[in-house]
């Protein structure tokens, strides 16, 4: 019987051990560095992205998407180029793009649009608060290499801003411009038709390849294709909202199909309906 049991018991820890050691495995990060052009590079932690700059000066870092991302990114950055972090900038301050800023903080000048310092202080974000802000542009220089960092407008929140490297002709635009996918869900902390217009400004800018947040990298036509589908969107919407549609009705029957090829298009278009509708419930009075 002790015979029997000890194996039983054997057999339940193997189990466990390799229940424990899958599930391990399945919540590995995937994580890579990958080249854009020159000395710019993409950082991937599972779906979200970000870029840095090597300089001969130092490092110029961005997103730093969550502490254990960053400690990642920290020590291949040591690895690979053997440089110290001087500066980090923030997109804007939503937590699933800038947590783990702190991780970089020893040496780099935190850096973020001035409203997102304000949220980010508010909300209690679990990162560095940044040292350097600005209002409307700022560019930074570090060892003969350029960044401009331009605040465009409130679109997906009101402190969102797009990094260009000139040198690289590449702009690092998060979540406000994805590449041939829709919305996310019920575009939450948007500011609609702003988000329109703040992408003409962007479309007005000198750059030729388009990093987002998320996703593949594109060109600069993706910026106004994306417009496009917003512009697109939201007047369906609104005609609809002025023709006594329910939220229920529109959703049944508006279809973009222009863009039913787009990632996320089946999944998230009802979303994105009821994003815009309560934006126009919220700002427009009916008869």
């Amino acid at each position: 019987m002790r015979y029997v049991m000890k194996r039983m018991m054997s057999g339940t820890l193997m189990l466990l051990a390799l229940s424990f050691a899958a599930g391990t495995m399945a919540q590995e990060a995937k994580r890579s560095i990958t080249k854009i052009s020159g000395d710019l590079y993409r950082f991937q932690n599972n779906f979200h992205y970000s870029v840095f700059l090597v300089t001969s000066e130092g490092i110029i870092v961005t997103d730093p998407i969550n502490a254990k991302a960053a400690k990642w990114l920290k020590s291949e950055l040591a690895k690979r180029f053997d440089k110290p972090v001087k500066y980090l900038i923030y997109s804007h301050d939503h937590v699933d793009h800038i947590a783990g800023g702190e991780v970089f903080a020893d040496t780099a000048i935190v850096v973020a649009h001035e409203n997102a310092k304000v949220d980010i202080i508010g909300e209690q974000r679990p990162t560095a608060v940044p040292d350097l802000t600005f209002s409307d542009q700022m560019t930074i220089e570090l060892g003969g290499q350029t960044v401009e960092l331009t605040y465009v407008g409130r679109s997906h929140s009101d402190n969102m801003i797009v990094m260009r490297f000139p040198a690289e002709r590449v702009l690092f635009a998060v979540d406000f411009i994805p590449i041939k996918t829709v919305a996310w869900k019920t575009l939450t902390d948007a500011y609609i038709p702003d988000w329109m217009e703040a992408i003409k400004r962007v479309e007005a800018m000198d750059f030729d390849t388009l990093a987002p947040g998320h996703g593949s990298i594109g060109v600069k036509a993706d910026a106004a294709a994306f417009r496009g589908y917003m512009e697109a969107l939201y007047s369906a919407v609104l005609q609809a909202a002025r023709d006594g549609k329910t939220l229920k009705q529109m959703q049944q029957n508006i279809r973009l199909d222009e863009y039913k090829e787009w990632f996320h298009y089946e999944e998230f278009l009802p979303l994105n309906i009821e994003g815009i509708y309560n934006q126009i419930v919220l700002h427009r009075r009916a008869n």
